[in-house]
C-alpha cells in the first residue's frame, strides 16, 4: 500500500486521486492522521503545507523475503526483494541473514514549492503539478489526461470557449497546466465546441431536465455498482414501487410547472423490465403530468437485449419517444457468460432490428472496454457487428470498478481474470465510430477507470444525447425521482469566479425503503428547492 500522511487535512480528494491512477492496484492511504494498517506499506509519502510553501518528502519501503534464513552465509547469497518496482527501476539488494519482514528504507527525491494559499484553485494546481512530476520520474511514465483527476475534462475547454479563447490559447492552458496529451486535448476540446453549439438551444434560467430511476434489473452484472436488483427479489413490488414514483412525479410537477421541461431520461436499472402495461402506465402518467412543448428529447434505456420485447417497442413507440438504448456491452457470446448478463449475441441484434422496424430512428448502443478476458481483436469483432447494424448512437466506457461492484466486492474470486484496456482500444473505437459517421459529443472521467481512459459518446449530426451533455457539463437543473436518483440542483446566479453554486439531495436506495419512506423523499426535494 501507500501512506501519504498530511500535517493537516488540505487536498485530500486530489492527492489520493493521482496516485492511484499511477498505481491502481495498491491501496493508497491519504490522512492528516497517522493511521494503523494491516496492509503493508510499499511506499510513504509525507505533504507538509507550511505558510507559503508545499513540502513533498517520500520513502520507498523495501521488506525482506520471509524467506530469507537467518543462518544463510553472507558472503554467498544476496535476496532481491522486490518493492512494487515497476521494469527497470532500481532494485534493492537485502543480505542473506536479514531478519523476515525487516525493512529497508530508501529515500525518493522530493520537493518544496511557494505557493499563495489564498488562491485556491493555484495552490492544487501547483501541487498536482510538483505530485504529478514526481510520479513520472519515479515511474518512467506519463498519464493521458497528465495531472486532470476531475470527472468531468471538458468542463476547462467549455469555459475557456465561452470566455472567448481560441483553440490554441485552450491547447497551451490544458498542456501547461494539466500536462494532458495532444491526443486528450483535441477530444476534449472538439466534444467542447459541439457542446457549446448544442446547449445554446437550452434555457437554464428557466428550464430542468427530468430523470426518472427503474432499480430493477433482469440480472446483476459482475461490474456494476448502480443501484439495481434482480427482478424476480421484488416482482410482486413493482407495482407498490410504480405507485410511490407516481407520488414524486405529481410533486415534481406541481413545483416546475412554470418551468420549461428541456429532456427526458428513464433510466435504471432496466425500465424495460417493466411489463408492457407498467411501462404503458409510467409513460401516460408522465405525458399527462407535464408540459412537453419544450421538451427536446425523451429517452428510456431498453437496456439488456434480454428484458425487449415488440410488445414494449410498440409502446415506447407508441408514446413517441425519440431515444432508446440497446445495450448489449460487447458481442462476445463467452463474455456475456463470463459477466453475467444473460442474454445472447442474437438477441441484441433481434432487438435492435425490430426497434428499426417500429421506426426509431435514434438509437444508441453501450459497449464497455477493459471487460474480463477480453482481447483487442474481441474488441475489433464486436464494433465490427455493430457497424453492422449502424446505430445512432455509439457510448463507449471504459470499465470502471466501483466498491460496489461484484467484481470488486470479491476481488479474490475473480483475481485470475485479465482485465485489460488501453489507448489502442479507444483509438480502434475512434476509428470505428468514424467509419460509421458517428462523431464524439460527450466525455466524462471515473475513479478506477481502466487505463486512465474516459468514456465517450458518438453520435450523428443531429443525435447527441442532449440529457447526457447537461449532466456532465452541470449547468441546468436535473430532478431525479425514483429509488437511489440523485437531484442537482444549479442556482442560476453565478458565483464571482463564473462557476455556480450545486447542490443534490438523494433519495434512498433500498426500494423497500423507498416505497415506505417516499413522503420523506418528496420533503427532502422540497427543502432543496424551498427558495425555487
Amino acid at each position: 500500500m501507500i501512506e501519504v500522511l498530511l500535517n493537516k487535512p488540505e487536498f485530500e480528494y486530489d492527492i489520493h486521486s493521482l496516485i492511484k491512477a499511477f498505481f491502481p492496484e495498491q491501496y493508497v492511504g491519504v490522512s492528516a492522521e497517522k493511521k494503523e494498517y494491516d496492509e503493508k506499506i510499499d511506499i510513504r509519502m509525507q505533504v507538509n503545507y507550511g505558510e507559503d510553501t508545499i513540502q513533498i518528502t517520500w520513502q520507498e519501503i523495501v521488506h525482506a523475503n520471509e524467506d530469507v534464513q537467518a543462518n544463510e552465509k553472507l558472503d554467498q547469497e544476496k535476496v532481491d526483494v522486490k518493492a512494487g518496482q515497476k521494469p527497470g527501476q532500481e532494485k534493492v539488494n537485502v543480505k542473506a541473514g536479514q531478519k523476515p519482514g525487516q525493512e529497508i528504507v530508501k529515500e525518493i527525491p522530493g520537493g518544496t514549492i511557494h505557493v499563495d494559499f489564498s488562491d485556491r484553485v493555484q495552490t492544487k494546481n501547483h501541487l498536482k503539478q510538483m505530485l504529478y512530476r514526481m510520479l513520472c520520474d519515479y515511474t518512467k511514465r506519463t498519464l493521458p489526461w497528465g495531472n486532470l483527476t476531475g470527472i468531468r475534462p471538458t468542463k476547462i475547454p467549455m469555459k475557456l470557449l465561452e470566455e472567448g479563447k481560441s483553440r490554441d490559447e485552450i491547447y497551451r492552458c490544458m498542456k501547461d497546466t494539466y500536462f494532458a496529451s495532444d491526443e486528450k486535448i483535441e477530444l476534449a476540446t472538439d466534444i467542447a465546441e459541439r457542446e457549446n453549439a448544442i446547449l445554446k438551444k437550452i434555457d437554464y434560467d428557466n428550464g430542468y431536465s427530468l430523470y426518472i430511476g427503474i432499480p430493477f434489473c433482469p440480472t446483476t452484472c459482475l461490474y456494476c455498482s448502480f443501484t439495481s436488483y434482480p427482478l424476480v427479489s421484488w416482482k410482486n413490488r413493482v407495482d407498490a414501487y410504480l405507485d410511490a414514483l407516481e407520488k414524486e412525479i405529481d410533486y415534481t410537477a406541481a413545483k416546475f410547472y412554470h418551468k420549461h421541461l428541456n429532456s427526458i431520461y428513464i433510466g435504471g436499472g432496466t425500465p424495460t423490465t417493466l411489463e408492457p402495461y407498467q411501462l404503458d402506465r409510467l409513460i401516460r402518467k408522465i405525458k399527462c403530468s407535464f408540459d412537453l412543448s419544450d421538451c427536446l428529447e425523451f429517452t428510456v434505456e431498453a437496456g439488456r437485449p434480454d428484458s425487449i420485447t415488440r410488445e414494449k417497442l410498440e409502446v415506447l413507440r407508441k408514446w413517441g419517444i425519440t431515444r432508446i438504448s440497446i445495450n448489449p456491452q460487447t458481442m462476445q457470446q463467452r463474455t456475456l457468460d463470463l459477466i453475467g448478463r444473460r442474454h445472447s449475441v442474437e438477441q441484441t441484434v433481434e432487438s435492435f432490428k425490430i426497434a428499426r422496424e417500429l421506426g426509431f430512428d435514434d438509437i444508441n448502443m453501450d459497449l464497455i472496454m477493459g471487460l474480463p478476458e477480453e482481447s483487442l481483436e474481441d474488441v475489433r469483432d464486436t464494433l465490427e457487428q455493430i457497424m453492422q447494424l449502424k446505430p445512432d448512437n455509439l457510448t463507449v466506457h471504459s470499465l470502471a470498478l466501483k466498491r460496489a461492484a461484484r467484481l470488486n466486492m470479491f476481488k479474490e474470486d475473480y483475481k485470475d481474470y485479465k482485465m485489460v484496456n488501453t489507448q489502442e482500444h479507444m483509438d480502434l473505437t475512434a476509428s470505428y465510430a468514424k467509419k460509421m459517421d458517428l462523431f464524439p459529443y460527450y466525455l466524462y472521467r471515473q475513479k478506477g477507470m481502466a487505463g486512465n481512459l474516459e468514456n465517450v459518446g458518438y453520435a450523428k449530426e443531429g443525435k447527441a444525447g442532449v440529457y447526457n451533455i447537461l449532466i456532465m457539463e452541470e449547468k441546468q437543473t436535473i430532478v431525479a425521482c425514483g429509488a437511489g436518483a440523485s437531484t442537482k440542483r444549479v442556482w442560476n446566479q453565478p458565483n464571482p469566479d463564473g462557476t455556480h453554486r450545486i447542490e443534490r439531495c438523494e433519495n434512498v436506495k433500498d426500494v423497500g425503503q423507498y416505497i415506505e419512506r417516499i413522503d420523506e423523499m418528496i420533503e427532502r426535494k422540497q427543502k432543496l428547492f424551498a427558495e425555487e
